[in-house]
Order: C-alpha cells, then structure tokens, then sequence
C-alpha cells in the first residue's frame, strides 16, 4: 500500500526537510504551501530525485472554509490520507504590552487553529480506512517553557500540545499515532533576525540545531518502530529544556 502523507509548509525550512526524509517510492507526498510556489516546485523535484512520489497543494492553513474545501477536494480525488504532518506556522515577536491584536490572531490562527483547519476533515477518512496512520505536528520549545517576547507564538505552541496528547488518546485505538515534535532553536529564516550568539550561550550543546535533526525525528514517528508510541511530546532543542 502506498502511504498517502500531507506535509504542510513544505517549501523551506522545516517543512522542506521532513518532505526529503519521508521521501520514499512507497510514499506519496503532499506539499501543502501557501505563495512560495517556485520553492515548493524544488522541494517536489528534490522528493522525485531520492524515488519519492509527491505533489504540491497549495492552501492557507489559517483559513477553515479554504483549507477544507481543498482537502475535502483532494479526499474525492485522490482518498485518505494514511499520515499528517502539521507543520506550518509563523511567529510575530513583540513584548506582552506592545503586542498588537493583529500579532495575536495571525499567530493563533497560523499555528493553533490550523490543528483544526487541516485535521477534522482528514481523521475520519483516516479511521474509516482502517489502516492506522500517523500524525505528527510541530510545537515549540516555547510551548514547552514559554519564552519571553513570545506569549502568543508560546500560547499556540502550548495549545498544540495539549491539542495532540487529547487526539491521542481518542485515535489509539484505530492504531493511528498522535506526537508532537518541539523543536528549539533550529537554523531557519525564522532565527535570522535574533541575537544567537548571545541565545547559543543558554544551548548546553553551544550550537543551533538543524531542520534535518528535527526531520529525522519525525521521520523516526513514522517509522514502523515508532507503532507503539502516541501522545508524546519529543524535545530537538539541545538541552535547552
């Protein structure tokens, strides 16, 4: 059987490198972007070059009635999905007191509420198919601890988990596993702006880590080694928490 998986945010960062670790001629992959259509095009060649199969589907996962209408269409086309990764997300930086509305609801909407947006129309699918599956989304150190300058991009992090261990537990059962994957400072355009050197002192291991290191867990989640775990919350942040 091939394995039908979603990867959202696929086009950089993160994303790009859990499409390349899951790439496999047993596979056929999603990529989910929003406008980077042009990167999302090289991630899709990079997953064909390693034997993969795959193609692109653009949507914005902060927006419901869009987000589902494409996946309900994709259902129709092309089935259920046996594996979800949910990772896009954004951040919008700013001290509590100046934090405007506006930071809020993107950050919310973006990186909490596309839990939903993504994963209601795809888990029945999923469990009527009865072939197990997997679902991995993407916290955040910060999700984990809280990180000061962060208290909207740490409230979702935070809900995502709470929001995965709860859908674990409901899909254990179907043999569908639920994790979360938490990565810290990771090199990625979203660190580019911030002070790392003075951030890297607080790393025990002195470095950031990188998208592959956090694609290889998930990776990892999708293993048939990884059947027995659900619920989890696993750390890439190098002792940092």
């Amino acid at each position: 059987m091939t394995e039908r998986i979603l990867v959202t945010g696929a086009s950089r960062g993160i994303g790009r490198a859990i499409a390349l670790a899951l790439a496999s001629p047993e596979r056929h992959l999603t990529l989910n972007y929003l406008s980077s259509h042009d990167a999302a095009q090289e991630v899709l060649q990079a997953v064909e070059k390693q034997g993969g199969q795959g193609r692109l589907l653009p949507f914005d996962v902060s927006q419901r009635e869009a987000a589902g209408a494409a996946l309900l269409a994709d259902l129709e086309e092309h089935g259920p999905y046996w594996g979800v990764v949910c990772n896009a997300g954004i951040a919008r930086d700013a001290p509590f007191p100046v934090l405007t509305g506006e930071a809020w609801d993107a950050v919310i909407h973006t990186n909490l509420d596309s839990f939903y947006n993504v994963l209601n129309p795809l888990i029945m699918p999923m469990v009527r198919a009865k072939a197990g599956g997997r679902v991995v989304t993407l916290s955040s150190v910060s999700g984990v601890v809280g990180n000061p300058g962060q208290v909207n991009y740490s409230a979702a992090k935070a809900g995502i988990i709470g929001a995965t261990r709860a859908l674990s537990k409901e899909l254990a059962k179907r043999r569908i596993t639920v994790n979360a994957v938490a990565p810290g400072l990771i090199e990625t355009d979203m660190v580019a702006d911030l002070p790392l050197e003075e951030m890297i002192r607080f790393i025990p291991m002195r470095r950031l880590g990188s998208p592959q290191e956090v694609a290889a867990t998930v990776a990892f989640l999708f293993s048939a080694g990884a059947a027995y775990i659900t619920g989890q919350v696993i750390s890439v942040n190098g002792g940092l928490a």
